[in-house]
């Protein structure tokens, strides 16, 4: 049934008014302004649950613009990560409204250039580096990362002048898996063929999702839940029955380099799934409830994240398989950010695992976040989906 986009009633009400990225801002800094202090972080091993139960709102610091790239330049090596440029210029300029709220900044060894990246701006704001073990499936990491999530909860006690005791932790643990069941159900409507919902909408509702308390989301998902079910019932869905369906996956997506996300869009393409730490990752696991040591139970959880980081990274393979089953897609499309090897060597086993196991096209794409490459990718995905 055709319908204009204009009239479509948004997924997100005004109950905090602007753009994705406004939306959050404000709510940080009502946060902020209510007494609380506020956490950056980079990546999504960061665990939320710690900064909350220590009285602290997390906020996502700016990573994904182009803008700020020449900046860090006179600095970094050119063929750096962009995401790492973007970065580390978006701090030398002060420009990222995050970072100036931020009272200190947790982050994480996830990558070579982050690492010494982090090391140029330890002197910005009160920093704490989590030593991130990249074999999870080794009988210490457990612990290890138990031990690095204990450390910054100390550090961020201290810091803020602040306490989280174990109760806490639990409540949030709890509340993180009723936001993760709420998300999960956003997402079956992805699952819908056709889709209920568009990328654009998933991704506003996790930025916000991953920072936002829980409680403070309950007025949020009432209105997503509503606003779903009256597209259902008045038949509104995006794309068309036959539709390629896309499952994107790698590198994390956002800013500019959600170019890709549109262009998919704009030559007729769906995206059903989001298969990154800026879109449904963050989401689809549960940590374990009601153990004698809730920071453990935090540290297996994220060790269960399959980043490229960690090797040999199999359980993103059994992940991948899940969202298959779940979402459907006719086709994969793995995002590659310049310089990020470890996705980009990854990707060879992706294309193999997608191809042989599930017999879906593949397609990889290398990208930064200039729009120079715009109209080469457009090409690309046109051809794959005239192949289908």
């Amino acid at each position: 049934m055709p319908f204009n986009v204009a009239d479509v009633k948004p997924l997100i009400n005004d109950e905090f008014a602007g753009e994705p990225l406004k939306r959050t801002l404000q709510y940080i800094q009502t946060k902020r302004s209510e007494g609380m202090p506020v956490a950056g972080v980079y990546c999504g091993y960061a665990p939320m649950e710690v900064i909350r139960a220590v009285g602290a709102v997390p906020a996502i610091l700016c990573a994904f613009a182009n803008k700020t790239i020449a900046a860090a330049e006179a600095v970094l090596p050119a063929n750096l990560c962009p995401l790492i440029k973007s970065s580390y210029g978006f701090i030398i300029t002060d420009t990222c409204p995050f970072f100036a709220l931020s009272d200190a900044v947790v982050a994480e060894t996830t990558c070579d250039g982050k690492k010494k990246m982090f090391e140029l701006i330890s002197h910005y704001k009160p920093m704490f580096v989590m030593d991130l073990p990249q074999l999870p499936d080794e009988e210490e990491a457990g612990a290890n990362w138990a031990v690095m999530i204990t450390k910054l909860k100390g550090f961020m006690e201290k810091t803020f002048k602040t306490s989280g005791s174990p109760e806490r932790i639990e409540e949030e643990i709890k509340a993180t898996n009723e936001k993760n069941r709420l998300m999960n159900r956003v997402f079956d409507y992805a699952a819908q063929k056709p889709p209920v919902l568009k990328w654009s909408e998933i991704y506003e509702l996790a930025n916000l999702s991953q920072v936002a308390f829980t409680g403070d989301l309950h007025p949020i998902f009432e209105n997503v839940f509503k606003t779903l079910e009256e597209r259902k019932a008045k038949g509104i869905y995006y794309g068309a029955v036959t539709s390629p369906r896309v499952l994107v996956t790698g590198c994390p997506v956002g800013g500019d380099s959600s170019k890709v996300y549109k262009i998919i869009e704009e030559v007729g393409g769906v995206i059903v799934a989001m298969d990154a730490c800026t879109g449904m990752k963050p989401f689809l696991t549960e940590i374990e409830e009601d153990t004698r040591d809730p920071i453990a139970a935090v540290a297996r959880r994220y060790l269960q994240l399959p980043c490229s980081c960690m090797t040999p990274n199999l359980r993103r393979l059994t992940e991948l398989d899940k969202m298959i089953a779940r979402f459907r897609p006719d086709v994969v499309i793995e995002v590659v950010l310049h310089a990020c090897h470890s996705y980009n060597i990854e990707a060879y086993k992706i294309m193999n695992h997608a191809k042989e196991k599930h017999n879906l096209p593949y397609l990889k794409i290398e990208t930064d976040y200039s729009d120079g490459d715009v109209e080469q990718i457009r090409t690309r995905v046109e051809a794959l989906f005239d192949s289908l």
